[in-house]
């Protein structure tokens, strides 16, 4: 769990492409972690990753990006027909 006031890395997307492709090539962990002040454990997840065929490059957290289309209107007729759904469901009780 993180603590107050921690911060984090963050690292290029070259670099984890360029750890996993080295690791792939037959050098352990702890030389690459030696090498590139990575920590073991930072590389192990994004080989475990990849291995598991999930994007390691792609940033997952926070809110979508201002670029991205988000169509609010439908958003708002799903959430309205969700909500007379679940009146309808209330008033059959």
């Amino acid at each position: 769990m993180a603590s107050k006031g921690q911060k984090f890395n963050s690292f290029s997307n070259e670099l984890k492409t360029k750890l996993i492709e080295e690791y792939n090539s037959g050098v352990s962990y702890s030389n690459l972690s030696i090498k590139y002040g990575v920590p073991k454990g930072t590389i192990k997840t994004w080989v475990f990753k990849t291995k598991q065929g999930l994007n390691i490059c792609k940033d997952t957290r926070g809110r979508p990006k201002k670029d991205e289309n988000v169509d609010y209107k439908e958003r708002y007729e799903i959430l309205k027909n969700y909500q007379a759904f679940l009146k309808a469901q209330q008033d059959k009780k």
